[in-house]
């Protein structure tokens, strides 16, 4: 079912989907509430693409492989939901995830990390390292897409193992945790999904150890040259629009090729939603994870 636009902010509003991030105590009680009671994070049975799935373990860690169910695969894709770093991935993920592998003939590899208050930044992002070297060993050539956790990857792997992405997409991130950039407290207002308080909350959990400066903490704070091709996605009622365009700005004057694809009007992961951008957004998605495509 498709959804209007205009219809997408009063439900976020009307549902309280910005409870968790409007006061840090909202954000302290989610985290606990998800640490006692974690949520599911298999996939649908009803995915909507012909595709076939399979899950092994890596270091406790649920690891899925979605691969297209008509075609041999070709290369893969490894795909870091976000979340916020508390939310277990969601059946919109795996709609796209699906949607990914069968439209792209690729496999797609879904690591089921840990979030907060047990996972951090340094922890995952390492190990989202390994599994992208893996997928490459495996399957080809590799492609990263997700969150900020997909573009902090993606700089360890250029700086300590020489490699460069042909592609790392990037829905909606989170790019500097120090939400300091000045333009957010006007995109505020506007946004009925994200905010401030709360945001700081989750991010310091997520951090553990690292300050909020090491790029695998924000990825913005780090040296974009010499990475490969980037895609973002970004609404510009989402607070981490201005961010997104410092990392379009930045990587292009670093001499990165930057694809941006900004919804006027448009709230947080707004490819994820059952509207017609982003139905339109997951189209493109697809094709920038085919192997061989621009």
């Amino acid at each position: 079912m498709r959804l209007p636009e205009r219809v997408i902010p009063l439900y976020l509003r009307a549902a309280g989907r910005n409870r968790v991030f409007r006061s840090p105590g909202g954000a302290r009680a989610h985290i606990d509430r998800l640490a006692l009671r974690p949520r599911p994070y298999a996939p649908p049975r009803r995915l909507g693409s012909p595709v076939t799935i399979d899950v092994s373990r890596r270091d406790g860690w649920p690891v899925y492989r979605v691969r297209p169910a008509d075609a041999r695969p070709q290369g893969s894709v490894v795909y870091t939901h976000g979340g916020g770093w508390v939310n277990e991935i969601s059946a919109a993920h795996w709609r796209l995830v699906a949607q990914i592998a069968a439209e792209a003939r690729t496999t797609v590899v879904v690591p089921i990390y840990p979030l907060v208050p047990f996972g951090t930044a340094d922890a995952v992002v390492t190990a989202v390292v390994d599994l992208v070297r893996e997928a490459g060993e495996s399957h080809g050539e590799v492609r990263l897409a997700g969150d900020q956790i997909a573009l902090s990857a993606a700089m360890v792997l250029r700086d300590q193992h020489s490699v460069t992405l042909p592609r790392t997409l990037l829905i909606s991130p989170a790019l500097d945790l120090s939400w300091s950039n000045p333009r957010i407290p006007q995109v505020q207002p506007s946004d009925p999904w994200l905010a401030v308080p709360g945001g700081r909350v989750l991010s310091d959990r997520w951090r553990g150890e690292l300050p909020t400066g090491d790029s695998r903490v924000s990825p913005l704070a780090g040296d974009l040259a010499g990475l490969g091709p980037l895609t973002v996605f970004s609404g510009t009622h989402d607070i981490l629009n201005p961010d997104a365009h410092l990392l379009r700005d930045r990587a292009s004057a670093a001499g990165v090729e930057v694809e941006f694809h900004e919804g006027e009007g448009l709230v947080h992961v707004y490819p994820l939603l059952p509207t017609r951008t982003g139905e339109n957004a997951r189209a493109v998605i697809a094709e920038r994870l085919t192997i061989g495509s621009p």
